[in-house]
């Protein structure tokens, strides 16, 4: 008689340990709560939905569909883009003030995904990563993802100090500094003009690349433009300048860009065939014929109008409801307002106020995910765009309730 053998159970593959230090996203977390009409969101980075071009974006989906290039546009295409596509963003590049050709450019599935790439061009595990702190929350996750140590800069009203950048590029000898210089996420701030020019003679002293991200520099409310760290002649072959498609137009296309100088071009190109052959074909082709046929300069312009209406009413807001002795950014442009309110015992965390705040019926993002060393926790991030100023008013009305009832003195 044969006896069967005994099946044994086989655990699965384990995790592995490059996930391990990853810290997910509060943002995407809280990012359920935007079909909840009972909650006031000023936690997501979100575009505001009602200013969407979608009978043009429709009409161009449609002829991209259409007539013989309508097969063509549902097959396969060339890594770099859309051909048609990088002409007229690198157009709109160069007026914007960075000389740019189409095969200077890299159509990426949104920037995050060009950041991703670039992490993986530039960066070995064990790699120095410097950041302004605090810093763009997904970029920490994609420098923590590839094994890189991240290193904080000091920041103040003004952007990065280069002071710190001096010191940090003495002391830890980065591979890439991440800047976000117009209107940073989270805080609002952009990097004055003197300051990009004493940073790039310091990553041209150093041999740092820079990789300067600029998905905001369009939406600009109040005073003057600043020329970005690409155009400096200095940073010519060193600077990689990221751009999107998702805050002037449409986040769901999912269309951002890289600009890369040519010596580093190649390897981008080998990681992102690696990470997906391309960008969709169609909704390049859509994006082109967009750009070909509409007034884009038009439509973000009357976006800008729409924002400026929603950052001054956060601002007026914010301060009759906050306590005495909170403060908070007043941004030129972007979407992000960044508060700190008073801890005068340094106890507070507003991760803490977050379960009072949500059941009030109004969020928020703390402060303390945004930052590589050790986090200031009586901060938070507002975005401002995603609604009207009247209900912008009465969530900061909401908040501001929550702050009193936490602390019957203020």
């Amino acid at each position: 008689m044969t006896t069967k053998p005994t099946q044994r159970s086989i655990p699965p593959a384990p995790v592995r340990s490059r996930l391990a230090g990853v810290r997910s996203s509060p943002v995407r977390d809280l990012l359920a709560l935007v079909g909840d009409e009972d909650v006031i969101s000023f936690a997501g980075g979100l575009p505001a939905a009602e200013l969407f071009d979608v009978d043009g974006l429709r009409e161009s989906f449609v002829r991209a569909l259409s007539g013989p290039a309508g097969r063509r546009n549902l097959q396969y295409a060339a890594t770099e883009g859309d051909p048609g596509l990088r002409e007229l963003i690198a157009a709109r590049l160069t007026r914007r003030g960075v000389p740019t050709g189409p095969d200077d450019l890299l159509v990426t599935t949104g920037s995050q995904q060009a950041l991703t790439l670039l992490t993986t061009a530039l960066l070995e595990p064990g790699s120095v990563v410097a950041v302004e702190e605090p810093s763009y929350l997904a970029a920490l996750q994609t420098f923590s993802l590839a094994g890189a140590r991240v290193v904080g800069v000091a920041s103040d009203e003004d952007g990065a100090i280069p002071e710190s950048v001096e010191e940090v590029f003495r002391a830890h000898r980065p591979s890439v500094l991440y800047l976000v210089p117009n209107f940073a996420n989270p805080t609002g701030r952009t990097l004055s003009a003197s300051r990009r020019s004493r940073i790039a003679e310091l990553a041209a002293e150093h041999g740092t690349w820079i990789v300067e991200d600029d998905p905001y520099g369009e939406l600009r409310y109040s005073g003057e433009h600043v020329a970005a760290l690409a155009a400096d002649p200095l940073l010519a072959d060193r600077c990689v300048h990221l751009g999107s498609f998702s805050k002037i137009g449409a986040p769901g296309l999912r269309l951002g860009w890289a600009r890369i100088p040519r010596a580093l071009r190649p390897a981008v190109v080998v990681a992102k065939q690696a990470a997906d052959l391309q960008t969709s074909t169609i909704d390049q082709a859509a994006a082109a014929d967009y750009l070909l046929r509409t007034d884009l300069d038009a439509h973000v312009a009357t976006v800008v109008t729409a924002y400026r209406e929603r950052r001054d009413a956060l601002l007026a807001a914010l301060a009759v409801e906050l306590p005495a002795g909170s403060s908070w950014s007043r941004p030129d442009g972007g979407m992000f307002t960044w508060v700190r309110l008073p801890d005068p015992g340094a106890s507070l965390d507003t991760a803490t106020l977050l379960p009072a705040a949500l059941a009030a019926g109004v969020a928020f993002v703390p402060g303390a995910s945004f930052f590589a060393g050790a986090p200031d926790r009586a901060t938070l991030r507002m975005s401002f765009t995603t609604h009207a100023p009247d209900r912008i008013a009465a969530g900061v009305a909401r908040l501001g309730a929550v702050l009193r009832a936490e602390d019957p003195h203020r």
